[in-house]
């Protein structure tokens, strides 16, 4: 057999020779601006990975973009990735410290940016030694570069003056491609290495029948940020099937999403469930369908399946649930389209090429598998190792990496993730687990998003505080709320105090944001939304 190594460039290669119709559509506020096909999407890729390289950088030198989700930022991926470089993708929501935090421990020696982050500059190159160059991804004043004490220049100058045919994956398939760092809602953000060999497996594993299901005759919205895990692979799988890519930039409101859906035929869209109730909200007000969205890909946190209802009952497209992190690349489990829809949704179950088990607390494995709640851990050829720069792996003795994540496996092999091992309260010396208490209150209609935190309690160590918000328009009591619960959970079980919300915090990746809310309530902000429970 040849030995035919398994690298990022052979995706866009495939797809510039043999998916000519194939485009890739770039927005602003719900209108495409830029259409390009792979071959030209390839062209400019080869070409700026000659530039990069003739500005004198090497194998494993880490090149770090602060964009949104367009072609030009798409450009960067497989320029960086097929030269050998690493993408470090980083998330425009965090402060400026955060992200010199990241860029110094990556050392990024390139930053790619949107001409709209560019004010973040002034008060993030000062703290970033390592970075020797800014490019400026769409157009911009150059009167203003010399302000920062770097060259600036923009994509096209860079092009221009360096582009150059470049040959791509002359470099071992365990080479290094990309790095995101987690999220932090859980701790330090941590950094998380993808190889071409892992994204690669990771493609062929998302695009089957039973996972994301791609064809060529799709038109995927990529509603997740390019910023987050690769934007769940589609970056990847898209080309490697020959699917069009709709990309939004950085405008994920309601209206937008429904111009693009409409205006381009979207067949697949993936996104956290908040972009869908912004899209639902505005169906709601002003009509309109969006009669080709067959499926919608959902992820980032449990879904209650109040919204997976609403969501097919209004948008008429199938809601595709699935389970995963950054340390996976990211999908770790995905409902199949292949079966009837469950009434109430699992997160599905693992592709070929992930492995699942169950264990104590203590981390021994569970001797019975199915049915019963575990600690989750995984393994696969797209699950970490070990952190960036870290000098030890993750791993347990048999290779598994701990999720942190609370789960049960049915007789099928559906995966059903129970909360956080950290969210759990600890009420009395018994534990209170808070995504029983979601999954119940989530099925009111009435309920757009639902969290339980844990509040101190002088006598009982914690005890928990219900966090809602209610659909646009609709109205409901603390006691209607407990009255659901009542019989359902153990009367220990029940909140203390309820907060109604007007929006939900949600974190740079568009999670509900816990850590945001416990700082929250201790810190009294929530107080005005507070009232404790009605009684029985």
């Amino acid at each position: 057999m040849q030995n035919y190594a398994l690298t990022l460039d052979k995706f866009i290669d495939h797809a510039a020779k043999w998916q000519r119709a194939a485009t890739v559509a770039t927005a602003a506020r719900g209108v495409v601006t830029e259409r390009v096909g792979y071959a030209q999407l390839r062209s400019r890729s080869n070409h700026l990975s000659g530039a990069l390289l003739a500005l004198g950088l090497r194998t494993g030198d880490r090149v770090g973009t602060l964009a949104w989700n367009t072609a030009h930022h798409l450009e960067v991926y497989y320029a960086t990735m097929n030269a050998g470089l690493v993408c470090h993708t980083l998330n425009p929501r965090l402060t400026p410290a955060h992200l010199a935090a990241m860029i110094n421990q990556a050392e990024d020696k390139v930053l790619a940016i949107a001409a709209s982050l560019m004010p973040l500059l002034t008060d993030l190159l000062p703290l970033c030694p390592t970075l020797e160059r800014i490019i400026v991804l769409d157009p911009f004043d150059g009167a203003a570069k010399s302000n920062w004490g770097v060259p600036v220049d923009g994509l096209e100058a860079i092009l221009d003056a360096y582009g150059t045919p470049t040959d791509w994956g002359a470099f071992p398939e365990e080479t290094p491609a990309g790095l995101c760092f987690t999220s932090g809602t859980t701790g330090a953000p941590k950094g998380v290495v993808f190889t071409h060999r892992s994204n690669y497996l990771h493609t062929l594993m998302s695009i089957q029948p039973d996972a994301y299901c791609l064809s060529a005759k799709d038109t995927i919205l990529v509603a997740i940020p390019m910023f987050h895990a690769n934007a769940w692979g589609l970056p990847f799988s898209a080309p490697a099937v020959g699917a069009s890519l709709v990309l939004p930039g950085r405008d994920l409101d309601g209206a937008s999403l429904a111009a693009l859906i409409r205006s381009e035929k979207v067949t697949i869209a993936g996104g956290v469930q908040t972009v869908w109730i912004g899209l639902l909200d505005h169906l709601d007000a002003t009509g309109g369908e969006v009669p080709s969205l067959e499926r919608i890909i959902i992820g980032g946190s449990k879904c209650p399946d109040a919204l997976i209802r609403r969501m097919e009952e209004r948008l008429g497209a199938r809601v595709q649930t699935t389970w995963g992190m950054t340390e996976m690349s990211p999908l770790g489990t995905v409902d199949s389209v292949q079966f009837p829809p469950k009434a109430s949704r699992s997160s599905g179950r693992p592709p070929i090429g992930v492995d699942l088990k169950l264990t104590d607390a203590e981390g021994n494995t569970l001797a019975e598998q199915r049915g019963t709640v575990g600690n989750l851990k995984v393994k696969g050829a797209a699950i970490i190792d070990r952190y960036f720069n870290a000098e030890s792996d993750v791993l347990d003795a048999e290779g598994y990496f701990d999720t942190g994540d609370l789960a049960m496996i049915d007789d099928s092999g559906a995966l059903t993730i129970c909360g956080r091992s950290k969210d759990l309260i600890k009420s009395g010396g018994e534990w209170i687990n808070p995504a029983e208490i979601e999954e119940i209150v989530g099925r009111d209609p009435r309920v757009a998003q639902v969290a339980v935190i844990g509040k101190a309690h002088p006598k009982w160590g914690e005890r928990p505080v219900l966090v809602v918000e209610l659909r646009q328009g609709d109205s409901a009591e603390g006691r209607a709320l407990i009255d659901m619960l009542r019989g359902r959970i153990a009367d220990w079980w029940l909140p203390d105090e309820i907060a109604i919300l007007p929006r939900m915090p949600v974190a740079a990746t568009g999670k509900i944001d816990k850590m945001r809310l416990r700082a929250d309530y201790e810190g009294g902000a929530l107080a005005e939304h507070v009232s404790p429970r009605a009684s029985a």
